[in-house]
């Protein structure tokens, strides 16, 4: 640390209690000076010789011999009076970083200047700040600290505008020409250069790191600490990653939600200004902070109530990154007094700032490859896979919160309905989950939900759960059951014979496509109103159908090859027998006309069915003749 040295003579201030400091001398005192408590007793031709504002002062209070006059408003208070009046004996005083700006403000408060005398303090001080104090780092940022206490005088003095510009300065230096010290994790700095090359065998030095400034900056109050960001950005060479890392590690020091401390509720309203300042500061470029301090950044300014708009920005830079997320990251709790696990408004609002990503960019075209670089938002199909799959491994998570309504988990899923997914897998365990802790969905839901997932792109290991899984609709079940024969049937070389109306119409649009856009009429009556014991006996039956048509021998005679056909076609007629009869059973109860509509919507579903088992069958038969 740099210090200053003035004066040569010994100190002769003493003190008579806490409120009494005199000047010990043969000389009797002819003034008296009130500084807040204190008064000191000391002479009136070194200090009037040297200020100007005492001059007018004792001008002021009369001409007696015993003066007393009171300056309770010096910046720095007693102490900073008592550095002033002892260079004006020519007292030894020493100046160092910690207490130049209240000598400097006090010496301006009593008009020190050149012009009073050569070589006074004001001078002497300001020549100590340029020549060493601003050149040191340290000593550069430790006067900032000390700015605060004597506001307005030291940015009026343009003390902070010079600390600001020094070590904005030094940080926008090369990296390779930093010689002075500072502070940085050790760690850090080891496990980054320890897969250095090495020249000759020899270790080459370590490396000063691009962030070497940031934990040195992590001491300064928060309005201090935004004043350097910002002359630092305004410098225009400093990487916004960099700057990024510097915001990461002040919030890790500054916060206790980041460091898992207990959080005063005195002090929620200054965490409050400090989330929305450091917000504030966060560089525009696209990932240029990373998304887990982003995401924890968030959390945070939820659980502190921060403004709406900060929270926006936060959402919005998150949601540029949001293929990078993962599941874990995403489980946001919500705040306290809520009910809910995790905060699924917090992640619709997130997916939501990602699509509407796209829409912002229609006015070029996405296949224009020129486009895509200059155009930073440009979305491409993989993002969006990845995208999908968070949202489906979030809502497996969230559907264990026997709070979240239906509504909102549809809301979400239908967000990401048009992205790419390789597979439905993860929708259809998000779904399964949803209807194992919500057990009390009526019929109506249960179709709504199910609509999310298309059964054509379930896994064979998802489908083989499906057609077992007793807490689906049975028209899914047996959706699934049918979309795995028409694939086996495909996978052998058959044709899949043409689908009548009926069965189309049963099954979703297209060439049995998705669950969610099978809308017909006969959806509640396909669901049925068989007990949960017929249900599950129904799908045991069906999961045992196909496990007896694998054919494991790979040599059949044709009678055994015929009786199996036999007993397979008996048990696909006793499981459909089963699962029309209580519809039957309910039509005859009914007014003739409903009875008549119902027995006809049953004979197109029966024949439907026909034509899916007869599908199972010739599948089944093509196996055996392999």
């Amino acid at each position: 640390m740099k210090f200053m040295k003035l004066g040569s003579k010994p100190d002769q201030f003493q003190t008579d209690g806490d409120t009494i400091r005199y000047v010990a001398t043969e000389l009797a005192t002819d003034l008296v000076v009130n500084v807040g408590d204190v008064k000191f007793y000391v002479h009136k031709f070194p200090l009037l010789s040297k200020s100007s504002q005492l001059q007018k002062l004792v001008t002021s209070a009369g001409t007696d011999n015993n003066d007393e006059i009171d300056i309770h408003d010096i910046p720095g208070g007693p102490a900073a009076f008592e550095v002033c009046a002892k260079f004006c004996y020519g007292m030894v005083v020493t100046l160092n970083a910690y207490n130049v700006v209240a000598a400097r403000c006090a010496a301006e408060y009593l008009e020190m200047y050149e012009t009073v005398e050569k070589g006074n303090l004001t001078y002497k001080i300001d020549v100590f700040l340029t020549s060493s104090i601003f050149r040191s780092w340290k000593d550069s940022i430790t006067v900032l600290r000390t700015t605060n206490s004597f506001l307005p005088w030291s940015e009026e003095l343009k003390i902070v505008n010079h600390c600001l510009d020094s070590i904005a300065t030094k940080v926008c230096t090369d990296p390779s020409k930093v010689d002075w010290s500072y502070t940085y994790n050790h760690n850090k700095l080891v496990s980054e250069n320890e897969h250095e090359e090495k020249w000759n065998g020899v270790k080459k030095l370590q490396t000063v790191p691009n962030d070497w400034w940031a934990q040195d900056l992590c001491d300064l109050q928060i309005d201090l600490y935004k004043k350097v960001i910002t002359a630092i950005v305004a410098k225009g060479n400093m990487s916004a990653d960099v700057v990024g890392e510097s915001l990461k590690s002040y919030a890790l020091k500054r916060l206790p939600i980041f460091s898992k401390s207990t959080l005063q509720e005195s002090d929620c309203l200054k965490y409050r200004y400090l989330v929305d300042t450091i917000t504030s500061l966060l560089p525009n470029e696209k990932g240029s902070v990373p998304y887990d301090f982003l995401l924890k950044l968030l959390h945070a300014s939820i659980m502190l109530d921060c403004y709406e708009l900060g929270r926006r920005m936060l959402m919005l830079k998150i949601s540029q990154q949001l293929d990078e997320v993962t599941v874990a990251d995403l489980i946001i709790r919500s705040s306290t007094g809520e009910t809910a696990r995790c905060n699924i408004d917090v992640v619709h609002g997130l997916v939501e700032q990602f699509v509407m990503q796209e829409d912002s960019i229609q006015t070029g075209s996405p296949d224009d490859s020129e486009f895509r670089e200059i155009c930073p938002g440009f979305i491409s199909d993989a993002s969006k896979a990845k995208v999908a799959k968070l949202v489906d491994g979030y809502l497996a998570e969230a559907a264990r919160d026997v709070s979240l309504p239906l509504s909102k988990f549809i809301d979400l899923a239908e967000m990401v309905s048009t992205f790419p997914r390789s597979s439905h897998d993860g929708i259809y365990r998000a779904i399964d989950m949803y209807l194992k802790e919500h057990p009390a969905l009526t019929k109506s839901e249960k179709k709504r939900i199910c609509r999310l997932m298309d059964c054509r792109k379930l896994s064979a290991d998802a489908c083989a759960h499906a057609v077992q899984n007793e807490r689906l609709p049975l028209r899914v079940v047996v959706q699934v059951l049918f979309l795995e024969q028409t694939r086996a049937t495909a996978a052998v070389g058959n044709n899949a014979p043409e689908l009548p109306g009926s069965v189309k119409a049963m099954l979703p649009r297209g060439s049995c496509g998705s669950s969610r856009s099978a809308t017909t009429n006969s959806d509640e009556d396909w669901e049925g109103d068989q007990t949960s014991e017929e249900l599950k006996d129904l799908k045991a039956e069906l999961a045992s159908l196909r496990l007896e048509n694998k054919g494991d021998s790979g040599v059949i005679v044709n009678d055994a090859k015929s009786n199996a056909d036999k007993a397979t076609s008996k048990k696909v007629k006793k499981i459909f027998t089963r699962l029309w009869s209580n519809k039957d059973r309910q039509g005859e109860n009914s007014s003739s006309d409903t009875s008549e509509s119902r027995a006809s919507t049953s004979v197109e579903e029966t024949e439907a069915m026909k034509v899916a088992v007869r599908m199972m069958l010739q599948n089944q038969t093509a196996k055996k003749s392999q």
